[in-house]
């Protein structure tokens, strides 16, 4: 079976046409980001962490809620402050069926979606390069920027590619806590396609 087709955990959103069209906004990936890495905030305090006007976080973020990605946090807030808080830990696009779909706006999103995925990727990396002096020893030996080459099918790409998802969510289950001494947020960026040999 093929990974898109896998049931995604329940705390991972599937995308459908709708659902992508509605994620497929640079700022709203941004946003929908920030909620996820850094927790519940409100359209100001997530306009002054991402460089955005208050009234352009808050048009987007109703759109995020309107496709679902995004709801109040009644828990937070007093009077007309409103918190938002992301409803799902990631989200899987299913790639495969959206690049083929017969509605050149859903083509179109995907499109969009991955364009911002990559640049939010290099972002981060260049982000990392740029303060990797200023991290405790321990975390400089743990980090990787890696690529490899290799001639494969494109069954045998799928497989690998599955495998190291696999071997990913198996950290998930070894998780800290945030309070555990000498943590840090991980990320892990994987990129894997194949190339023209032209």
């Amino acid at each position: 079976m093929d990974k898109d087709e896998q049931p995604a955990p329940d705390d991972v959103r599937v995308l459908d046409p709708r659902s992508l069209r509605g994620l497929a906004h640079p700022l709203r990936m941004r946003l929908l980001g920030a909620l996820r890495e850094y927790g519940p905030a409100t359209a100001s305090q997530l306009a002054d962490r991402l460089g955005e006007s208050s009234g352009a976080t808050s048009y987007h973020l109703r759109q995020l809620a309107t496709h679902g990605f995004v709801e109040d946090d009644p828990e937070r807030g007093k009077g007309r402050e409103r918190w938002w808080k992301a409803v799902h830990r990631g989200t899987r696009l299913g790639v495969d069926k959206h690049l083929a779909h017969p509605d050149p706006a859903v083509r179109g999103a995907v499109n969009t979606v991955l364009h911002e995925v990559a640049t939010l990727h290099t972002q981060e990396t260049s982000t990392w390069l740029g303060t990797l002096h200023g991290w405790f020893e321990e975390w400089q030996g743990a980090w990787d920027i890696s690529d490899f080459q290799m001639r494969l099918t494109p069954e045998l790409a799928r497989e690998m590619r599955d495998k190291l998802h696999e071997v990913i969510e198996s950290y998930r289950e070894k998780e800290v806590d945030p309070d555990t001494e000498g943590s840090a947020p991980y990320r892990v960026h994987l990129h894997a396609f194949p190339r023209d040999e032209d």
